[in-house]
C-alpha cells in the first residue's frame, strides 16, 4: 500500500492563491509533506511561507525559472513514493489527496488524473488530456458539467499539470519534465513520454479540485500564445509528426490556427513561438510513436479545430 505522499507547489507571486492551496491542502485527509517551489518571486511571498507554514519545505530560487524547471527541482526535494502536482490557484477538496492516490494500488499505473472544476465549481476544467493523431493535446471534457467526468471519451493520455499524481518510480524513470520548454504541453509531453515506458494512466473523478484561474502570463497574452506556440512546434519536431500519415492534416491544422490567432489578436506570436519551438527540436533524438491507447483517433478535424477555438472563449 503507497503511503508517502509529496505534493509539490510552484509559486510566483500572488501569494493570496498559494496561502488559499496551502490551506485547503492544510485540511486533507491523510499525511503528506508540502514542497513549495517559490519560483523568484518579487513580492514578499518567500517570508510570508515561512511565517505562516513553517512545517512547509522551501526551495528558494533567485529567479524566475521554466515551470518544468521549477516542478522537477520540487519534485527532487522530495522521496514518497507519490508526488502530487498542483497549480497554486489550485484549491483541493479535503479528501482529494486520499482520492488521487487509490488508483496506484494497481502496480502499472504511473500516473493519475483528477476531476479539476472551474472557478464556479460545477463546470469541468480537465479531467486529464487527450490527444489527436496530430499528437495535439487537449483539456478532456473543458466546459462540460462535472457529471460527465465519467465519460470514457475522449480517451485519456495522461494527467493534466493543473493537479496529477504520478509515481516517483515511473516519473523518475522518464527524468520528469522537458526542460527545453518554459510553460504549456509539458504536462502533455510527460504522459506521452510515461505511455511510452509501460505505464498506464488512470482517471479519479472523485478526486475533486476547482482551479481559481491562471495569472502567471495573462489569458490569451503575447507571451501565453508565443510559449504555447513553441512547445507545440518543438513536439511536432520532437516526435516526428510530419512524417507520419497525420502530416497533412497536421500542416492543414497548424496553418488554420496560427492563421486565426493572427486575426484574432493581431501579431505574430502563435507563429513566432512554433518556429522557434521547431527549431530548439533540431538536433534532439526523435522519439517514438505513443501507443495507440494514448491516442483518441475519433477526435476528427472539425472536433480538433472546435476544441483550439475553445481556448480562446474559456479564461
Amino acid at each position: 500500500m503507497l503511503r508517502s505522499i509529496d505534493v509539490v507547489v510552484v509559486a510566483y507571486n500572488h501569494y493570496e492563491l498559494t496561502h488559499s492551496c496551502l490551506r485547503h491542502l492544510h485540511a486533507q485527509t491523510v499525511d503528506h509533506r508540502v514542497i513549495v517551489v517559490d519560483n523568484g518571486s518579487t513580492d514578499d511571498t518567500r517570508a510570508r511561507l515561512h511565517e505562516d507554514w513553517p512545517l512547509a519545505h522551501i526551495e528558494g530560487s533567485a529567479v524566475n525559472q521554466s515551470f518544468p524547471k521549477a516542478c522537477n527541482r520540487g519534485v527532487a526535494a522530495g522521496s514518497s513514493e507519490v508526488v502530487v502536482l498542483l497549480n497554486n490557484d489550485v484549491d483541493c477538496r479535503p479528501d482529494f489527496l486520499e482520492r488521487v492516490i487509490a488508483p496506484f494500488e494497481q502496480a502499472d499505473v504511473g500516473s493519475v488524473a483528477s476531476l479539476v472544476l472551474r472557478a464556479d465549481g460545477h463546470s469541468i476544467d480537465s479531467v486529464g488530456i487527450a490527444a489527436d493523431v496530430t499528437l495535439a493535446g487537449f483539456q478532456r471534457m473543458h466546459g462540460l458539467p462535472s457529471q460527465r467526468a465519467r465519460d470514457i471519451r475522449p480517451l485519456l493520455a495522461g494527467p493534466e499539470g493543473t493537479a496529477g499524481a504520478y509515481r516517483r518510480r515511473a516519473w523518475e524513470q522518464v527524468r520528469g519534465m522537458d526542460e527545453t520548454m518554459t510553460a504549456y504541453m509539458e504536462s502533455f509531453d510527460l504522459a506521452l513520454r510515461l505511455r511510452l515506458a509501460g505505464w498506464r494512466a488512470a482517471c479519479e473523478p472523485d478526486a475533486v479540485c476547482v482551479h481559481l484561474g491562471s495569472t502567471t502570463f495573462g489569458f490569451r497574452s503575447s507571451t501565453q500564445r508565443r510559449l504555447a506556440g513553441f512547445s507545440r512546434g518543438y513536439l511536432l519536431r520532437r516526435y516526428g509528426v510530419l512524417r507520419t500519415r497525420a502530416a497533412l492534416r497536421t500542416l492543414v491544422t497548424e496553418g488554420i490556427v496560427v492563421a486565426g490567432d493572427a486575426l484574432i489578436s493581431r501579431d505574430l506570436a502563435a507563429l513566432r513561438g512554433r518556429v522557434a519551438g521547431w527549431r530548439a527540436g533540431r538536433g534532439h533524438e526523435r522519439r517514438p510513436w505513443p501507443p495507440l491507447e494514448a491516442i483518441d483517433s475519433e477526435i476528427a478535424f472539425w472536433d480538433s479545430l472546435a476544441l483550439r477555438r475553445g481556448a480562446y472563449t474559456a479564461a
